[in-house]
Parts: structure tokens; C-alpha cells; sequence
């Protein structure tokens, strides 16, 4: 049974609806979805990691082609990437901008003209915001935000994923974000306000949110405090990142000083629920943004955090080009 289950998979025909330029659904931030889409999209994810933890085969992407445009480093994103569209049938081609014509002054919109009719769907992790949405403006196929200084959209997701499939559901629940007001944090405002629940923010004065880039409805669900205890007492979860993120090493010292009260550690996690999760979206310092105690200890759940992003990109690779298969 299991060499015909085999056999039937390497000549499954792609499930992948034919794309119609200027109809294409991209994913550039967490707001592009409805929260009804990121229920499915939820779903979905808990589905894919059950068919891969079984080792049962699913290729509704066979024959189709992932294209990883990166300008930044990269660990995780390019493995769940990668090992995500192989899992589903389709496979990788991976591209530095060091390496290509776009590192030579190509522009961006022939750069996508040229690859997204060459692929089926994008992924890049680049810098400014602008130019990520410059591409997709000018692309066939669907384009996923891999990173970009302002937005961090796939972890967030593999986050509440996380704190789905151990908790529950998010809603009417606390987070605590402690640290940099960075592309993971203007992403968890957005999570916050589709799927209601509460955020609390917590930064040194000088590293505050930029009011410009928040909703008008923003206060219904994020709370900002100057003391993080304030912001981890009585939460759900409790998470962190880098206090020096890509692109900013030059403040590396400043930030060191600045950020030295906003260590989560096992004092600040004791202001939080005693049952509170602790994530990090890696890699992590320890002794800087956290404690070796703390992200080490009991209360983390980083390993399934880091895990969980291959499960949901497939869900997301699989939504944006096969659409809902419920």
C-alpha cells in the first residue's frame, strides 16, 4: 500500500490554480488577511505538520517552483522555505542578490517581470519595506514577505500557531512584547488588532513606536508601558527578539546600554500567568535580550516556535496558490 501511495504521488497533477495578472494575492504583511483567512490558514497548518510528523506523502504544489530571493542572512527562513515546498512537491531555486543582476543595479520591476514568469510563487527577505511591494507591483505570481525591516509577517504567524496549538485560541488573551520596537513588533500590533487580542509594549524611551505607522483604532488593543513588569504582569505570553536587529549594528553599543533593564528574565517571567509561554523569533543572545534560565527553562517553547515556521509557510504557499482545500 505504501509503494502505490508513492508511486501515485511522483504523478500527482499540481493542485496550483493558473494565476491572473493583477488578481494575485501576496503576502507582504500580516494585515494582508482576514482573520477568517488566518483561521484557515491555522487549520490548515495543524493539518500539514500532522500529515508530516506521519510521514504521509502530500503534494498539491508538484511540479512547481519556489523562487528565495534573499538580501539578508538567513537560517531559518530558507530551510522552512525550502524543505516546505519540497514537502509539498515543488522545489527551491535560491537567489542572493550578492549573486544576481538586482546586486548590479538591475531594477526591481524588471527583476520580477523576469523571475515571477519563470516561477510560480516568491519569497524574498530584503531590507526596506518599499521594495518588497515595488516587486510584488510587478509580479505575476505570489510574493511572500521572508523579512523586511518593517514586517516579519511568517514568524508572527508560526508564533500564534504556537501559542494556538499549546494554549488555544489567542483571542482575549495578553502578550507581552519586551524589547525593540522592530519589524516583529509593528507585526504583532497588526496580529492583535485582526485577531483580537491584547499587546503590550514595552521599550526604552528612545526606542519608542513610531505613532505615524499605528492605526487609528490602535489603543483598543495595544498598551504601551515604560516599565516591562508592567507589560508581563498577568500575561499570556511573553516574548522578545534581538536588541539589535539587521541593518542597525552601528547602535550595537548604544542599544547594549539602553536596553540593559529590558532582559526578560526569571523575574520578569514571574510577573507573568504561571502557566505563560516564552518565545524568542531567534537567534537569541543570551544574557542580553533574555536569560539562559528563561529561554532555556520550562516556560519556552522556542524549539516548536522555530519548528512551526515550515508548517505554516506550506499552509501559506498551499492557501496562496491552490486556494482553500477544506
Amino acid at each position: 500500500m505504501q509503494a502505490k501511495t508513492l508511486v501515485e504521488s511522483s504523478t500527482m497533477t499540481s493542485l496550483a490554480k493558473p494565476q491572473v495578472p493583477g488578481q494575485v494575492k501576496h503576502y507582504l504583511q500580516f494585515a494582508d488577511l482576514t482573520r477568517e483567512e488566518y483561521d484557515y490558514l491555522l487549520k490548515r497548518s495543524a493539518w500539514l505538520k500532522a500529515k508530516f510528523k506521519s510521514y504521509d506523502t502530500w503534494h498539491p504544489l508538484h511540479d512547481r517552483t519556489l523562487a528565495m530571493i534573499f538580501e539578508k542572512h538567513s537560517t531559518r527562513t530558507r530551510l522552512s522555505f525550502e524543505a516546505g515546498i519540497h514537502q509539498l512537491g515543488g522545489h527551491a531555486v535560491y537567489l542572493n542578490t550578492r549573486d544576481t543582476q538586482l546586486g548590479r543595479g538591475e531594477p526591481v520591476e524588471d527583476a520580477a517581470q523576469v523571475i515571477s514568469r519563470m516561477t510560480d510563487i516568491i519569497m524574498i527577505r530584503t531590507f526596506g519595506q518599499e521594495i518588497i511591494e515595488r516587486f510584488a507591483a510587478n509580479s505575476r505570481v505570489p510574493v511572500i514577505n521572508g523579512l523586511t525591516n518593517e514586517y516579519h509577517p511568517c514568524q508572527v504567524l508560526a508564533d500564534i500557531f504556537t501559542y494556538v496549538e499549546a494554549r488555544g485560541p489567542i483571542q482575549g488573551k495578553t502578550v507581552a512584547w519586551v524589547g525593540d520596537a522592530n519589524n516583529m513588533a509593528y507585526t504583532w500590533i497588526q496580529a492583535a488588532e485582526c485577531l483580537d487580542f491584547q499587546l503590550r509594549f514595552s521599550a526604552p524611551e528612545s526606542y519608542q513606536l513610531d505613532p505615524a505607522r499605528l492605526t487609528k483604532n490602535w489603543a483598543k488593543h495595544l498598551t504601551v508601558c515604560a516599565d516591562p513588569k508592567d507589560a508581563c504582569k498577568g500575561a499570556d505570553l511573553v516574548t522578545t527578539d534581538v536588541w539589535t536587529s539587521m541593518g542597525y549594528e552601528a547602535e550595537n553599543s548604544s542599544r547594549m546600554h539602553a536596553f540593559q533593564d529590558w532582559m526578560v528574565d526569571e523575574e520578569l517571567m514571574a510577573e507573568a500567568k504561571p502557566d505563560a509561554l516564552f518565545m524568542h523569533c531567534l537567534p537569541a543572545h543570551r544574557g542580553e535580550e533574555v536569560s539562559a534560565g528563561v529561554i532555556d527553562g520550562p516556560q519556552s517553547i522556542v524549539w516548536e516556535e522555530a519548528e512551526n515556521r515550515l508548517h505554516v509557510q506550506k499552509a501559506l504557499m498551499e492557501y496562496l496558490l491552490c486556494g482553500r482545500l477544506d
